[in-house]
């Protein structure tokens, strides 16, 4: 893969006008000296889908200062213990189960983890991940009585040319609960959309890699 130094040039210039949001790079499938390329660029925030892929390659990115990682894949509750040494961030914390077994492991020492989002299935669709919208307000309570430091919310929206409908229920849903929370919502295909409705981090992986 090579970098593309003309679409970071642009993320950059359409970030300028937004300053509560930050670009995360996702490096799913992505070789550590192209992740080490980023850091000397300036990049400190980077995104993983898998929790063995992200110890194999973040394990020999920790002479570098202030890195950020945060888990944006669906997260087995098999793979928490190793997931809260790894990660800065959770994102896809959706369900009950998985909430109990972080809280287990994470009053552990080695604890890296210290923000949750809640992953909301916002388009309802059977083959992702997240939590239904009709149970989100319930795990929310409970991941706070687990004492879970939930400090934003994450979606992904349905593949379609427009997902402004989506975007904006997930900034109503996020004022309804609590407005300090932050949204991290658009990705390579509809960033520019979820700037609109207030994206604190916009997750961008297959245009920065071409």
């Amino acid at each position: 893969m090579t970098i593309n130094n003309n679409i970071l040039n642009q993320l950059n210039q359409d970030l300028s006008s937004y300053k509560n949001t930050k670009l995360m790079i996702v490096t799913k499938n992505q070789s550590i000296e192209d992740i080490e390329t980023l850091i000397t660029k300036g990049f400190r925030l980077f995104g993983e889908n898998r929790v063995q892929e992200a110890k194999q390659k973040y394990e020999n990115l920790q002479a570098y200062e202030k890195l950020e990682l945060h888990m944006i894949g669906p997260l087995q509750t098999n793979k928490v213990k190793i997931a809260l040494k790894i990660f800065d961030t959770i994102q896809s914390v959706d369900r009950h189960s998985l909430v109990d077994q972080i809280s287990k492991e994470s009053s552990k020492k080695k604890c890296r983890t210290g923000e949750y989002y809640i992953q909301v299935n916002i388009g309802d669709e059977k083959q992702k991940s997240g939590v239904p919208i009709k149970d989100l307000f319930d795990l929310y309570e409970y991941s706070l009585g687990k004492k879970l430091n939930i400090t934003g919310l994450m979606c992904i929206p349905p593949n379609i040319q427009d997902p402004s409908e989506y975007f904006e229920q997930i900034k109503k849903i996020r004022d309804k609960i609590d407005k300090k929370l932050k949204l991290s919502i658009g990705m390579s295909n509809d960033y520019k959309i979820a700037l609109s409705y207030e994206s604190n981090m916009i997750r961008i992986g297959s245009l920065i890699f071409s």
